[in-house]
C-alpha cells in the first residue's frame, strides 16, 4: 500500500469517526430536547437570551472592569509613590505628622509607620481578582520595592505595606478608591431585564401557540366524527391560513359525503320501487314454487341494497353522545344468547364514553355477529381509560390466516374460506365496522384469539 493510499484510508477513518460522533450527538439532542411547540420556541429565545447576556457580561468585565480597576489601582500606587518619594525628600519631619496629615486631608489615605523589619508572610489570594493583579502590577511597576498587600482581611479598605530604608509604610486606603466594585448593580440590571424578556416571550408564545392547539383539538375532534362549534380562525396569518384551510377541507370533506349520500339514496328509491312493483306482481300471481323462489330473491336482494346504504351512509350525521357501553355489552351478550351461543361480556373503567352510538353498536354488532356465526362461544370484554376505549370480541372459532385478515375488511371481497363470508349477504360487515371505527378517529385489528379463534379488537381515542 502506498503512502497516498495510507493517506486517504487515515482521511476516511476520520471522516467516519467525526459522522459516528455527530449522529450520536444528533440522537442525545433529540431525546433531550423538549418536544412541544412551545418548549422549542422558548428554547430559541432564551439560548440567545443567554448567549447574549454572557457575552456582555464577559465584555464588560473583562474589559471595561479590568482597565477601570487598573486606572484606578494605577491612581492609588501613584498617590502613595507621592508619598513615597515625600518622605525621603523631607526626612526633617520626625514623626511625618505633616506626611500623614497631606495624605489623609488631600488624597483620603490613612498612612502610618512601622519600624522597620521584615514583611508579614504574603495573604492568601482570592481565586480571582483584579485588584490584587492590578495592585500588585503597579506596585511593582511605579515603586520597585519590596511590598505586601491585603485586599481580604477588611472588606471595605485595602492595607498596603512598602519597605523604606529605615521603615516601613503602611497605607489603608478605600477599596472604592482603587476597584470598581458595582457588579451586583450589572447583575441586578442584568437578570432583571433577562427576567422582564422572558416573561414577554412567555405571553407572547402561549397567545401564539393556543390557536394552534385549537385548530389541532377542532381536526382531531373531526376525525373522531364529532361536531366543532365555535371554530374560528384566529392567531397569526399563517395559522388563520391552515385554519381556513382546515375549514374548507372539512366542508368540502361533508359536502362529498353528502353527495353520495344523496345520490345513493334516489338510487335506493328507484330500486325500492321497482322490488315493490315485484312484490305486487308475484302477489297478483298468487302463492306457487316459483313465486316463492322469486320472493326469495327479492328479500335478498332488498337485503343487500339496505346492506349497501348502510356501508355508504356510514352513519355520519349522527351526534356523538356520551353512552354507557357495560350496557351495550350486555346487550350484545342477550343478543348472542338468544341465537344459541355462549356469551360472556365484562368491562372494566369507566363505562359512559362519547361516540355515536347507533354507529358504534353497529359496529360491535357486526363483530359479534361475525364471530357467532363461526363459533359457538365468544367474549366479549371492553376496557376504557383517560385515553381509549378498547372492546374485544373472542371466540373459540376456526379463525383466519394472519395473511388473510387485512383482506377481510376490503368492502365486497367474499374469500373462500373468510370469516367475513355472510350467509346470502354482501361481505360488508367487516368493512362497515371498520369503517364505523375509523370514523371516530380508531380502527379495528385482528389477531389470534386466546380461546383458540379470532380476536377483534376495537380501540378508540377517547
Amino acid at each position: 500500500m502506498t503512502s497516498l493510499d495510507t493517506g486517504i484510508a487515515r482521511i476516511r477513518s476520520a471522516a467516519g469517526f467525526v459522522a459516528d460522533n455527530w449522529r450520536r450527538m444528533s440522537r442525545w439532542l433529540n431525546a433531550v430536547m423538549p418536544k412541544g411547540l412551545f418548549a422549542r420556541a422558548l428554547l430559541i429565545i432564551i439560548i440567545p437570551m443567554v448567549i447574549l447576556q454572557s457575552v456582555v457580561a464577559f465584555v464588560f468585565m473583562e474589559r471595561h472592569w479590568n482597565l477601570v480597576t487598573q486606572r484606578l489601582s494605577a491612581g492609588v500606587v501613584q498617590d502613595i509613590a507621592a508619598l513615597v518619594d515625600i518622605s525621603r525628600a523631607y526626612p526633617q519631619d520626625a514623626d511625618q505628622a505633616k506626611l500623614k496629615k497631606i495624605a489623609l486631608d488631600r488624597l483620603g489615605l490613612q498612612v502610618d509607620f512601622l519600624p522597620a523589619g521584615e514583611m508579614p508572610p504574603p495573604s492568601p489570594k482570592p481565586f480571582f481578582s483584579l485588584l490584587d493583579q492590578s495592585l500588585s502590577e503597579q506596585l511593582r511597576r511605579q515603586l520597585q520595592r519590596p511590598y505586601w498587600i491585603d485586599t481580604v482581611g477588611k472588606s471595605s479598605l485595602v492595607e498596603i505595606r512598602v519597605q523604606l530604608d529605615n521603615a516601613v509604610m503602611r497605607v489603608f486606603a478605600r477599596r472604592s478608591a482603587a476597584y470598581a466594585s458595582n457588579s451586583e448593580i450589572f447583575l441586578f440590571w442584568m437578570v432583571g431585564t433577562s427576567t422582564v424578556l422572558l416573561m414577554v416571550a412567555i405571553l407572547f408564545l402561549r397567545n401564539q401557540i393556543r390557536p394552534i392547539l385549537r385548530l389541532a383539538d377542532a381536526a382531531e375532534s373531526f376525525g373522531k366524527g364529532r361536531d366543532v362549534p365555535n371554530f374560528r380562525p384566529r392567531g397569526a396569518r399563517e395559522v388563520r391560513r391552515a385554519a381556513v384551510a382546515f375549514i374548507e377541507m372539512k366542508s368540502r370533506v361533508e359536502r362529498a359525503f353528502e353527495q353520495r349520500t344523496t345520490m345513493l339514496a334516489g338510487v335506493s328509491h328507484d330500486l325500492r320501487t321497482i322490488l315493490t312493483r315485484f312484490r305486487l306482481e308475484l302477489a297478483l300471481l298468487g302463492d306457487n314454487p316459483e313465486t316463492e323462489a322469486m320472493r326469495r330473491d327479492i328479500d335478498e336482494m332488498t337485503a343487500m341494497l339496505e346492506g349497501y346504504m348502510a356501508f355508504a351512509r356510514g352513519d355520519l350525521g349522527e351526534e356523538s353522545a356520551p353512552t354507557d357501553m357495560a350496557a351495550f355489552l350486555d346487550e350484545l351478550k342477550s343478543d348472542a344468547e338468544r341465537q344459541g351461543h355462549r356469551a360472556t361480556a365484562t368491562f372494566h373503567g369507566n363505562p359512559i364514553v362519547t361516540v355515536r352510538p347507533q354507529a358504534f353498536k353497529r359496529c360491535l354488532a357486526n363483530l359479534v355477529s361475525n364471530a357467532a356465526r363461526h363459533a359457538p362461544s365468544l367474549a366479549i370484554t371492553g376496557h376504557s381509560d383517560h385515553r381509549y376505549l378498547t372492546v374485544t370480541v373472542d371466540d373459540d372459532g376456526p379463525g383466519i390466516p394472519a395473511h388473510q385478515r387485512d383482506e377481510v375488511f376490503k368492502p365486497f371481497l367474499r374469500l373462500d374460506d373468510a370469516r367475513n363470508q355472510d350467509e346470502g349477504g354482501t361481505g360488508l360487515g367487516l368493512a362497515i365496522a371498520r369503517d364505523i371505527a375509523r370514523s371516530h378517529g380508531g380502527d379495528i385489528t385482528l389477531t389470534d384469539s386466546p380461546m383458540g379463534g379470532l380476536r377483534a379488537v376495537v380501540r378508540i381515542p377517547l
